[in-house]
């Protein structure tokens, strides 16, 4: 394949011997990988469950190769959310960042959501994601996969990193920067990307890389981890950005990662010659079965003053001076409904955010609810309801692409539930469920659009809302009439007719 000739000049200096079998490995085939979702099953249930030719991948424990004829994006428990495709060695930065239930994470680069999604199944439902992107086109499949993935404690944001570090200071236990980058690592993978490298594009990155890193820090709390990843072999990318951080941040120190025999030591050579930097991991297509990548797992010691910086001090909640002075448009808007303002308020309860009419309507549907739900956590805009985090309440002054879990549309007096809600219930969590075998024909049908036929299916009731499932696990909704699903799956991530 094509390699930019100065690309070629510079991994040779850096690798010297090995530079002949690192050539010889970009004329192998790729890798394929997928990783199971284990926020929604676990690593041997998933084993004995799909027909998939499957090999361990030895230094992620949810992580498998397949087979490229498996095509497991055209099967249904793809669109269950029971796993996502991911190349193998970029699902080591998540494995490698010690997330647990009740944390606040942050992914600062997340598009298109590999990452957080792992980091948000760690969590179990329990503390808080926020992942971001900056770009607007790719935080939409972003928003996608952790909806699919059923991940119901996050909120998502397409931001700069500093507008997101104003108002998070010293905020959260675990921060994951996957930084972008020149994309060196991806040749094989990605051709297109060789051809549009150049020298140029190393340095450029760094710029853009530190003042991402110098963000990421200032959010994390003390005590707090951060781990970097770039998919290049760029020393500029890599050893160079955390010989930086090193030096300029006194309070990061790098941490020695779970190790794997085909992991390499990062090169102090390529930097200040930090002896440090050898706890970074570098990893080389010729020495494991995946692509280029490079992990840096740092945290942030506890001094006297940043011990004094909590998190309820980090802006979690804007003050209503914030608010009333955030937009000059807002303000106007503001005096103009004061007024049925404070009538609306009257009408509100506990559910501090919906009407007592809106909450009735919810109360009509959740009765088949199964889940535990914080009614104070619920929040309806223009009928559109959302189960918020918990500690982001009364964020302003950032773009949000989905505040909480969307739950669905308040339509007069019925409600609409939507498909995000879907994907994060269990089948025993709703009181009336279709569940078709995975080698049912109508399971493909369903994922199409189509109406089905389900009069042979027992279902908890005879007609209304249906949760449909395949082998137990959610794939949508649907709507029972006569004995026939009516389809609501949404349009937009409708199985290919011919695809």
């Amino acid at each position: 394949m094509y390699l930019p000739e100065a690309f070629q000049k510079k991994m040779k200096a850096i690798l010297g011997e090995e530079y002949d079998d690192f050539l010889a490995g970009f004329e192998k085939p790729r890798h394929y990988g997928l990783r199971v979702n284990t926020a929604k099953i676990t690593v041997e249930e998933f084993k004995e469950l799909v027909p998939f030719h499957l090999t361990q991948i030895p230094w992620v424990e949810n992580g498998f190769y397949y087979e490229e004829e498996d095509a497991p994006t055209r099967h249904p428990y793809y669109y269950a959310g029971l796993y996502y495709i991911q190349e193998p060695s970029a699902m080591t930065t998540a494995s490698r960042l010690p997330v647990g239930p009740g944390e606040r994470v942050l992914d600062l680069c997340a598009a298109p959501g590999g990452k957080a999604t792992e980091l948000g199944a760690k969590l179990f439902g329990e503390g808080l994601l926020v992942a971001n992107d900056i770009s607007a086109s790719r935080v939409k499949a972003l928003l996608k996969n952790i909806e699919v993935m059923g991940i119901p404690n996050s909120f998502l944001l397409n931001e700069v990193p500093a507008k997101i570090a104003e108002q998070f200071p010293a905020y959260f236990d675990k921060i994951l920067v996957d930084a972008p980058c020149s994309g060196e690592g991806m040749f094989r993978k990605n051709p297109e990307a060789a051809r549009v490298w150049s020298e140029e594009k190393p340095p450029e990155c760094a710029k853009m890389q530190k003042e991402i890193v110098k963000q990421a820090i200032s959010m994390l709390k003390p005590g707090g981890m951060m781990i970097y990843s770039t998919c290049t072999f760029s020393p500029e990318e890599n050893e160079q950005i955390i010989a930086w951080v090193l030096r300029e941040f006194p309070e990061m120190q790098l941490i020695p990662m779970k190790g794997y025999e085909g992991f390499s030591e990062g090169r102090p050579d390529l930097a200040d010659g930090n002896p440090e930097l050898k706890k970074c991991v570098r990893i080389w297509p010729h020495h494991m079965d995946g692509e280029g990548h490079f992990v840096a797992l740092m945290q942030k010691s506890r001094t006297p003053e940043m011990d004094d910086v909590s998190p309820e001090k980090s802006s979690a909640y804007i003050s209503e001076a914030d608010e009333e002075s955030s937009d000059h448009d807002d303000v106007k808007k503001k005096k103009k409904k004061a007024k049925k303002g404070r009538k609306d308020q009257k009408e509100r309860n506990e559910a501090a955010g919906c009407t007592r009419q809106e909450r009735a309507v919810l109360e009509s549907f959740f009765a088949d609810v199964k889940a535990e739900v914080d009614w104070k956590r619920i929040e309806v805009r223009k009928g559109f309801a959302y189960y918020l985090p918990e500690g982001v309440e009364g964020k302003k002054n950032l773009v949000f692409v989905r505040n909480g879990l969307y739950l669905g549309e308040i339509r007069k007096d019925r409600f609409e539930p939507s498909q995000a809600f879907a994907m994060v219930l269990q089948k025993k969590e709703f009181a009336s469920s279709i569940d078709f075998p995975a080698k049912d024909e109508r399971v493909i049908r369903y994922l199409k659009g189509e109406t089905v036929d389900v009069s042979d299916l027992e279902c908890g009731k005879e007609k209304g809302w249906q949760l449909v499932c395949v082998d137990g696990y959610p794939l949508g909704w649907g709507k029972l009439v006569n004995g026939t699903l009516k389809n609501k799956y949404l349009s937009g991530w409708r199985m290919k007719v011919n695809g």
